[in-house]
């Protein structure tokens, strides 16, 4: 960890916009899934959400360039759970819909907290779900063609959403949480240690903010050995098992 890579991860946490969101409604292409995501990782989104495509929800990585590693995804397995839960949080939600109600999205208030909601490539947002959005908004169109692709549409609607939060001042102060800045911090210093205790459910070692390294790695380490050591065995299970009385 280089203090350079150190004062970058500390920057965009810095700016991280916990309140502003984007809810992808049955997108299924996974290169526009990616794109998303890495536009909400470029405006400053600490986290979108998606409602499963009938295939299953998976990030191109190669398009989204990283970014999956950047912003937490939340997945729902339906539109009426994922609006329950973002109006819960307190959410405006903005569907990206051509309607008879719809306003400019640049009419659109971004600096309350607020999802976008961005319908699918066929059907657009579904029925549902543009009956439970606060405001429709659309991207005025001066061609032929009447929308732009998913994608390109979500990038427009978050450059908005930037500009007047930064016009607001959301972006020159800390917004997440400490203890998810924490924990993002750690995740994005120490990767390879968070990959190691996902994968066998340890609970994350303490870092030094000032430098992103672990306090003490080599007795943490130790630790954890000692631990997994002293677990019992399948092999074990399965020899007691085998003895006890019938």
């Amino acid at each position: 960890m280089t203090p350079e890579r150190l004062a970058r991860i500390k920057q965009t946490l810095d700016t991280r916009q916990p309140d502003l969101s984007v809810l992808t409604d049955q997108v299924h292409k996974p290169r526009n899934l990616s794109a998303i995501i890495r536009s909400c990782d470029a405006f400053g989104l600490a986290s979108m959400h998606v409602v499963w495509p009938r295939e299953g929800f998976r990030a191109f990585r190669k398009t989204a360039g990283g970014s999956y590693n950047w912003v937490t995804t939340h997945t729902h397995p339906t539109m009426d759970d994922a609006v329950s839960e973002l109006k819960g949080r307190g959410h405006k939600l903005y569907a990206a819909q051509l309607s008879e109600r719809a306003i400019d999205y640049r009419e659109a208030d971004f600096t309350v907290p607020c999802t976008v909601i961005m319908g699918n490539e066929v059907d657009g947002v579904s029925d549902s779900a543009a009956e439970q959005a606060d405001e429709h908004i659309v991207i005025p169109m001066m061609g032929m063609v009447e929308s732009l692709n998913v994608s390109s549409a979500c990038a427009i609607i978050l450059s908005e959403a930037q500009r007047q939060r930064k016009q607001a001042g959301l972006y020159a102060h800390q917004r997440l949480p400490d203890d998810e800045y924490n924990r993002l911090l750690f995740c994005w210093c120490q990767p390879i240690v968070k990959r190691y205790c996902d994968d066998r459910n340890l609970p994350y070692p303490p870092i030094d903010p000032e430098t992103g390294e672990l306090v003490d790695g080599v007795g943490w380490m130790q630790e954890v050995r000692k631990l997994r050591a002293n677990r019992p065995r399948w092999t074990d299970k399965t020899e007691s098992a085998t003895n006890e009385p019938q």
